[in-house]
């Protein structure tokens, strides 16, 4: 893989809240191949959210440097303004996100500070709330919107501006199954069109199916990464993490031992193909 497709670098990043005693980020280095669907998953507190904040500069690690299309973070106002129009980040609580009056106006916020012309702005905004299906309550009060409403207008605010990278810090918490869902829909129409993702989750069932690579954070560092099938295949590193494996692997296996499977299939991504080892193999059997 060449430099061109390595969109965001971490080079040996530390980073502490409490003057060096600790470290949130202990040593992290990795890189992200562009418009890749990245699982960050790891126990609280094993660096996920300040990795995140660092890398749309909201925090700037104590040492070590961040590589975005192979340019190192400039801090400066000038770098930082270019670094969040192109990398943005959905907090796992909107209510830290959303801030303006209406609607309207707080998906139209980012792109007016970007210097995006009222024209662009209020064209960029409409179609994103069309896209997101926020029409019905466009010109509401962003106090008075569900949960759920909160979440798709604070995903708006980051996709209006067409970033590079969205970073999603557990999408789907504390969302009704419904919300999931659109939530999710949403996720998978930016990666088809090109938006690296980033995102953080203890769903490991959703991760094995949905990521191209499962990167596992541990005490502030990079403990594994990789595809999913690899990542979730390694008892070591599920258990140091305190992550069980994806129960779909888990049937799978437990299949094969009673030999009702053959060890020799691909892993199944989801039930459905499961499903279907297990129906082919009934055909054959019958046949």
């Amino acid at each position: 893989m060449n430099n061109n497709d390595i969109i965001l670098k971490a080079d040996n990043l530390y980073f502490s809240y409490d003057d060096e005693k600790t470290h949130s980020l202990n040593g992290l280095s990795l890189e992200i191949p562009r418009g890749q669907k990245i699982a960050f998953m790891g126990a609280n507190g094993s660096g996920k959210s300040t990795f995140f904040l660092c890398c749309t500069g909201i925090h700037k690690p104590s040492s070590g440097t961040l590589y975005y299309n192979g340019e190192p973070y400039s801090y400066d106002r000038k770098g930082l303004l270019k670094l969040r129009s192109k990398i943005g980040i959905v907090f796992q609580d909107p209510d830290n996100q959303l801030f303006s009056a209406s609607v309207y106006q707080e998906i139209s916020f980012g792109v007016l500070n970007l210097g995006y012309s009222e024209e662009d702005a209020k064209k960029a905004v409409e179609d994103v709330i069309a896209e997101l299906e926020i029409t019905p309550f466009r010109h509401k009060p962003t106090h008075a919107l569900s949960g759920g409403q909160k979440k798709q207008v604070s995903i708006a605010d980051i996709l209006v501006m067409k970033p590079d990278i969205i970073i999603l810090d557990e999408p789907a918490a504390a969302l009704d199954p419904k919300h999931t869902t659109m939530v999710n829909q949403i996720v998978n129409r930016m990666t088809k069109s090109g938006i690296t993702v980033f995102m953080a989750t203890h769903d490991v069932n959703y991760a094995y199916e949905w990521a191209d690579q499962v990167i596992l954070f541990h005490q502030g560092k990079v403990l594994m990464q990789g595809a999913p099938e690899e990542v979730f295949s390694n008892p070591r590193v599920l258990e140091k993490t305190n992550l069980e494996p994806p129960a779909v692997l888990e049937l799978f296996h437990s299949l094969c031992q009673k030999q009702i499977l053959k060890t020799t299939l691909p892993l199944p991504k989801n039930l459905k193909t499961l499903e279907k080892y297990i129906s082919d193999t009934n055909i054959n059997t019958t046949q």
